[in-house]
């Protein structure tokens, strides 16, 4: 295998760096542990406590003199803030870019309901087609009727037209329609 720079793009070697995501975690965790009431609380407690000491202790045991304005404070406060700052932005934007996601992902799932939705309505549209082209009960059982109705009178004419006078029928068959000829009219 030869050392050419196609040889190289055609098998790539992994990266020595492999990012991991710990350090953004750490500042999420910094960034919400700086905005809980018991930071705030702490850290004030701090400075009193720092500020009473350096005013209320012997001379020599003074470390930051109120004189100089406390400059070790002033400096230990300034290092966090300067700290602070960067870590919640870096903190802000994991929390944007986590908003990006699940914003595209609630677009998405919008657009899949809405076509779901616009799917079921035709589906109910076309339904609702079908089931008027449907004959009704009422309609079916007036047609029944009818029918009946028919058959009943085409029966009544049809008993009128074809008895004798001695009560059978022309066909062999009595009036109420047993044969009385003794041969049946089927082979």
């Amino acid at each position: 295998m030869s050392n050419t720079p196609d040889d190289a793009l055609q098998h790539p070697r992994s990266g020595r760096f492999v990012p991991h995501d710990g350090f953004g975690r750490f500042t999420e965790g910094v960034a919400r542990a700086m905005g809980t009431p018991w930071f705030l609380l702490i850290l004030t407690l701090f400075c009193a406590v720092w500020i009473s000491y350096n005013v209320l202790a012997p001379e020599p045991w003074r470390f930051d003199q109120a004189a100089l304005g406390f400059t070790a404070l002033t400096l230990m406060l300034s290092v966090q803030a300067s700290y602070a700052a960067p870590l919640i932005l870096l903190a802000q934007n994991r929390q944007d870019d986590r908003d990006r996601v699940q914003i595209e992902q609630d677009r998405q799932r919008a657009e899949r309901n809405l076509a779901d939705t616009e799917y079921l309505a035709r589906e109910v549209v076309a339904l609702r087609l079908l089931v008027k082209d449907l004959a009704s009960k009422d309609f079916i059982r007036a047609e029944l009727r009818a029918l009946l109705e028919e058959l009943e009178r085409d029966r009544r004419e049809g008993d009128g037209a074809g008895t004798r006078a001695d009560g059978t029928a022309a066909d062999g068959a009595g009036a109420d329609g047993a044969d009385l000829g003794g041969a049946s009219a089927r082979p």
